[in-house]
């Protein structure tokens, strides 16, 4: 057998991206026919005004998110990995998601605390992304503080750690102080969901996520150079403080912003980059940055296909499923593969 070119991989992902896009757009409580579905993805507005709703404002946005978020993780988490030189690193090691988390808590869980102003004050859509984009730039810009003061990178992970054992922390206290309807309100956040967001949120969401991943790409060769440490990056010319600021930067601003908008979603940023390297058996960034993108957006729509529970009313928690669909995969691979740095 012939062994594939990346070139033919890449074109195979994609190929499989398009097909699980339509799949996961034809799925849903209401059956509308495939071809009525690729009539209203073409521009044809002469369908059924409720089916040509429920694709163009729902169904569409949903399978967008879950390709931005998927391929946002995956990238975030491979920056991490590289980063650290560690395997189990993963976009949320920083503390960033604790962070988004923390705000949301505040914003439903502290009304307890401050007699209802945080919720009789904000009440419209943008107020969950508003207190979670606020707490992850609070945990964001102690961290960068925290990484301009310390040489060794591995003191920034375990500050990054720390941040997050403090603000579960402080979640737990506000939960101890908090309503039941409040902590349920709280607990179907952290459950994570693509199903939210309206076009002006997701135009949001997108751009944030462009910039983010057009930064990524000037920063391949940074990223190349530490996987042979720290040392033999600086005997290459590469600024090794600059290049950390700007991995830390682009990390926390799409985990930040992905965890705004959709809450806090397990294991993808973990292991597409795993997945990834096995795959196309390289550990250039020029090869594996497309790779997680792809992987990453395949991997989350798959999941959120099964959470739709097909031809069911129900959907389940989408970080249920990435994590039960993921972990076994993971142990998979590492037991497959002993090497995790190709």
């Amino acid at each position: 057998m012939l062994k594939q070119t990346p070139k033919k991989k890449f074109l195979l992902l994609f190929v499989l991206l398009l097909i699980l896009g339509l799949l996961n757009i034809s799925l849903g409580s209401v059956s509308i026919p495939f071809y009525d579905i690729l009539d209203i993805l073409t521009g044809n507005i002469s369908i059924k005004e409720s089916w040509l709703t429920i694709i163009l404002n729902f169904r569409v946005p949903k399978a967008i998110t879950a390709i931005l978020v998927g391929s946002g993780l995956s990238v975030a988490g491979l920056l991490m990995q590289t980063l650290f030189r560690n395997p189990l690193a993963g976009p949320f090691v920083l503390g960033i998601s604790s962070g988004a988390s923390f705000g949301v808590a505040l914003f439903i869980l502290g009304g307890s605390l401050f007699s209802g102003f945080l919720l009789t004050n904000s009440i419209s859509y943008w107020s969950l992304p508003i207190a979670s984009s606020l707490g992850a730039f609070f945990v964001l810009s102690a961290v960068i503080v925290a990484a301009n003061k310390v040489k060794n990178t591995m003191s920034i992970l375990i500050i990054g750690l720390m941040f997050g054992s403090l603000t579960a922390a402080l979640i737990s206290i506000l939960t101890y102080f908090s309503e039941a309807s409040q902590i349920q309100q709280f607990l179907f956040w952290s459950f994570g969901s693509l199903g939210n967001l309206s076009w002006n949120e997701l135009f949001i969401f997108s751009s944030i996520y462009g910039i983010s991943i057009l930064a990524t790409l000037t920063i391949i060769k940074p990223l190349n150079s530490l996987l042979l440490g720290e040392n033999y990056a600086k005997s290459t010319g590469i600024n090794i403080k600059k290049s950390r600021n700007i991995i830390l930067l682009i990390t926390s601003i799409l985990t930040g912003v992905i965890t705004a908008f959709a809450g806090p979603i397990a294991f993808i940023g973990l292991a597409v980059p795993h997945i990834a390297r096995i795959i196309f058996s390289t550990a250039n960034h020029k090869v594996l940055i497309p790779a997680v993108l792809l992987l990453g957006a395949i991997v989350m729509l798959i999941c959120d296909t099964i959470a739709q529970l097909p031809a069911s009313e129900f959907t389940l928690p989408i970080n249920a499923i990435t994590s039960l669909f993921g972990a076994p995969i993971v142990i998979w691979l590492l037991i497959r593969k002993k090497k995790l740095f190709v």
